[in-house]
């Protein structure tokens, strides 16, 4: 592949973390949208936008979207297990525990990410891949517990929630890396699409009816677009044709660069047990991640 094509699809991946660095903040200006609906509505835009767009190249598009259905279950079980389960819980912590601490909990998944690929075929967990992840733990009890190590019980349903979003994306990234490498990105269309169905029966079922407000509307519509639209594209387009160790030395910052915007937004305030907290979290998915950083492994 031409140097210029990896650099073009490293700069894709790259704008995928900054889009997902407004993802937190969105959600919290989604108001009392229940999360099932949210993930319904705005995968859902996501997935008819994206299919649009597909269907807008003629004959190729067509062919695309037909190739959808031969896709392999496993293919299918990755993605939808990825990008619905991941997406419910983070809604769900960000509507049932304080934003900030929730937020960083979540973004523990360039960590796990890590960790997770040292059990990949010709991979080893090493020193740097432990202390990392005690680090990260670390940061993680901090924002939970306080200096007093005094858990809120209100706040452990979204804690945990928290966590389980961490690992169903560090789990979603390595194993679609793992078995999905050949998959087109225009699947993630098909998958937005999946997940938006699954959504919208689990809030017919489960969730009390809601009608979105006007501005409801136009945050989804911007999350749709953005953090949880064309991100996914670009994500898919990074990891499969671009340098794998620039984008995973770059989603250290997105746990940053989501609180920031929270705190930009309003929407929380930065302590110092937080800012404590962020240091172990990111210093940890950076001291787990040093081997790719220094160049020693390659795509």
């Amino acid at each position: 592949m031409a140097g210029s094509s990896v650099g073009a699809a490293t700069l894709l991946g790259s704008v995928a973390i900054l889009l997902w660095g407004s993802l937190a903040v969105l959600t919290t200006l989604a108001g009392p949208v229940p999360p099932f609906l949210l993930t319904a509505i705005t995968f859902g835009l996501a997935g008819l936008v994206g299919t649009l767009i597909i269907l807008a190249r003629g004959a190729p598009g067509r062919a695309a979207v037909a190739a959808w259905g031969r896709q392999k279950p496993l293919a299918w079980a990755i993605g939808v297990g990825g990008l619905f389960g991941y997406h419910l819980l983070f809604f769900i912590a960000l509507q049932t525990a304080p934003a900030v601490q929730a937020n960083l909990i979540n973004y523990l998944w360039p960590l796990l990410i890590v960790i997770f690929s040292t059990f990949l075929p010709g991979e080893r967990l090493r020193w740097f891949h432990a202390v990392g992840g005690l680090l990260g733990l670390g940061g993680t009890v901090l924002l939970v517990g306080g200096p007093a190590m005094e858990v809120r019980v209100e706040y452990l349903p979204g804690y945990l929630a928290a966590a389980g979003a961490a690992v169903a994306w560090g789990g979603y990234s390595v194993l679609s890396r793992r078995f999905c490498s050949t998959v087109p990105t225009d699947f993630v269309a098909a998958l937005c699409l999946v997940t938006a169905g699954l959504a919208g029966l689990c809030h017919l079922l489960l969730e009390a009816r809601f009608v979105p407000s006007g501005s409801d509307w136009l945050v989804m519509a911007v999350m749709g677009a953005g953090p949880l639209g064309a991100a996914f594209f670009f994500w898919d387009i990074g990891i499969k044709r671009g340098l794998l160790r620039a984008l995973g030395a770059a989603s250290y910052a997105t746990p940053l660069l989501s609180t920031c915007a929270l705190w930009l937004g309003g929407r929380a305030q930065i302590t110092a047990e937080v800012l404590l907290a962020a240091v172990l979290i990111v210093g940890g998915a950076v001291l787990a991640g040093s081997d790719a950083l220094r160049g020693q492994r390659g795509r």
